[in-house]
């Protein structure tokens, strides 16, 4: 804008220029100082083309002012208007290219917003990846301590340390199946552990299973079952990571819809309406079967809880 500005001023040192040579000028018996004048302003108009158009393309408006004596010529006596007339069409050429700089400046600032608005939104489509949602990793602080023993979760640290006789007994009750597919077999145990209501136990059963087969088809069954498992222990920054992965990993898998929304209702319970709005937002967009059947009263229930724009 602020070359805009400089082309303005230099229009305006132009356009007094031309208020000079717009005087009534003799037709007749130029002297030697009226051509010296007229030299003078046709060197301002040059430069002043110079400096709205610098650089050496060539962009600038060659001056084809005949009205002036060629060298070693006579002076003949023109009309003096065939001056004005040639730097009144530079002038006009000139604000004609100041319009044209004007709008592609404006036209070049409409894209430039344009693209930033649409990198924000994708930005903002993968905020949920941030450090509160970043997928978990397979080995570390996420694996939990210990191994499973058939039949039998093991319990988690806290739970070894003082280990409640009755819990371990209702556990190891719980069966695991024993088929012709282990991976199957791992993921049922998984289930039947959380759907007993023992959080920590499925939990660290379905993440050996999600880690031993991460291929098998039942994999989007237990990523997704392990969010729930935290989420429903009350953990729900800890299940944010497992949802978004199970989505990620992708996206036409049987449970990555449900993964989707269960991630929405992990920001509800995280206190963070915007990602649960985005979240809300791309799971109707992505899955609109989903929204519209067999998740519409969860998906429902969970839009009640937000104000999105």
């Amino acid at each position: 804008m602020a070359s805009i500005a400089r082309i303005t001023r230099y229009l305006t040192v132009g356009a007094g220029a031309l208020a000079v040579l717009a005087a009534p000028v003799p037709a007749f018996a130029q002297d030697n100082n009226d051509e010296a004048r007229l030299r003078k302003l046709e060197a301002e108009v040059r430069a002043l083309q110079r400096r709205v158009f610098p650089g050496s393309e060539g962009r600038y408006f060659e001056p084809e002012i005949t009205g002036q004596p060629r060298q070693n010529q006579a002076t003949v006596a023109t009309p003096s208007t065939t001056a004005v007339t040639d730097i009144l069409s530079r002038l006009d050429a000139l604000e004609s290219q100041i319009q044209r700089l004007t709008s592609q400046y404006e036209e070049g600032s409409f894209a430039v917003r344009e693209l930033t608005a649409r990198v924000e939104a994708l930005e903002n489509r993968g905020a949920a990846a941030s450090p509160a949602l970043s997928a978990p990793s397979t080995t570390g602080a996420s694996r939990p301590a210990g191994t499973v023993q058939s039949g039998a979760a093991t319990p988690t640290p806290a739970a070894a340390a003082r280990p409640d006789p009755a819990r371990v007994a209702a556990v190891q009750a719980i069966a695991k199946p024993q088929t012709d597919d282990p991976g199957d077999d791992e993921y049922s145990y998984g289930f039947r552990l959380w759907d007993a209501g023992f959080y920590p136990e499925a939990q660290q059963q379905l993440t050996m299973f999600v880690e031993k087969y991460p291929n098998h088809s039942r994999a989007t069954y237990g990523r997704n079952l392990l969010g729930r498992a935290y989420l429903d222990d009350g953990k729900a920054k800890e299940a944010a990571p497992w949802f978004l992965r199970n989505y990620q990993a992708d996206k036409a898998a049987a449970r990555a819809g449900d993964s989707l929304l269960y991630l929405a209702e992990t920001m509800i319970a995280l206190d963070d309406q915007s990602r649960a709005c985005i979240a809300l937002a791309e799971f109707n967009e992505t899955y609109p079967a989903l929204a519209a059947g067999r998740l519409k009263s969860q998906y429902d229930a969970n839009r009640g809880k937000v104000t999105c724009n």
